[in-house]
């Protein structure tokens, strides 16, 4: 019998909540640590239709990189969407666990392994934090922090780099700031949401940042400063970590079945 503890202490040793943003709400959020789990579903973001399939589904845990209860709750009433969310998972004994920024500043995390597929060399956090003991980092090649940074294998035009986001993240267009022609050396990554990394960007030298999304005056802050971005979506620089979480916690607990949510899929379409 595997217990939610057990679980909860591997993935609190694999993205070690301290390194979570103090404003992130991060760890167990439902649940009782005794209880045995049998099966983990494994999400980017918990809305109706990942809840509604791990009921159907008799899912004991759910690991949401994106946290619920980011806000203290006054109620809880079903003619709330998270409020009726809430209730539906209590009311199957349904467990709930968010790494968040953990994840994404862990050493084998989100951006470490974003850097991986684009093949990065020299990899380095964009912001260093202390590195606790890790166990569970069979993907790590750094140390721990926000973002990262690195060169390319080989120099390469924006819109050389653009196309191959494209195929490494498997999407069908982006949005991008900058010159098409400009050459890219060194890129940022910082998954989801980042633009605040511009400046760190910036000071380690870096000619492009990739990040999920971001607000038009950060697009123009990032042009003036001669920085280009690229902007995939926030689901695209994300999912894929959450689907790699379901492989390696699966091998970790073979004896539990794992898997990423099918229902899941981006809010954003291309038309």
């Amino acid at each position: 019998m595997t217990t939610l503890s057990e679980i909860t202490h591997f993935l609190s040793d694999f993205a070690p909540l301290s390194l979570a943003e103090a404003w992130d709400n991060v760890g167990l959020l439902i649940g009782d640590a005794t209880r045995p789990v049998e099966r983990i579903l494994t999400c980017l973001t918990v809305t109706p239709d990942v809840v509604a399939e791990a009921v159907a589904l008799r899912i004991d845990l759910i690991v949401s990189h994106h946290p619920m209860l980011f806000k203290p709750v006054q109620r809880l009433v079903a003619s709330d969407p998270q409020g009726c969310m809430l209730l539906s998972l209590i009311g199957a004994r349904i467990a709930l666990y968010s790494p968040h920024t953990a994840f994404d500043s862990a050493s084998a995390g989100i951006n470490q392994q974003l850097a991986a597929r684009f093949g990065l060399l020299s990899v380095h956090p964009l912001r260093i934090k202390p590195n606790p003991v890790n166990t569970v980092a069979p993907l790590s090649e750094g140390a721990s922090g926000a973002g990262r940074y690195g060169d390319l294998p080989q120099p390469c035009t924006l819109d050389e780099l653009c196309e191959s986001t494209k195929q490494v993240l498997n999407i069908p267009a982006l949005q991008r700031v900058g010159q098409p022609a400009a050459t890219i050396r060194r890129l940022a990554i910082a998954c989801g949401a980042a633009a605040e990394f511009i400046p760190d960007a910036l000071a380690s030298d870096c000619d492009a940042l990739l990040t999920g999304e971001a607000r038009f005056h950060d697009c123009l802050r990032a042009r003036d400063s001669g920085l280009a971005l690229i902007l995939p979506g926030h689901y695209a620089t994300e999912r894929p970590a959450v689907e790699s979480l379901a492989d390696l916690l699966q091998s970790q607990f073979p004896n539990l079945t794992v898997s990423a949510s099918v229902q899941e899929h981006d809010p954003v379409e291309i038309v």
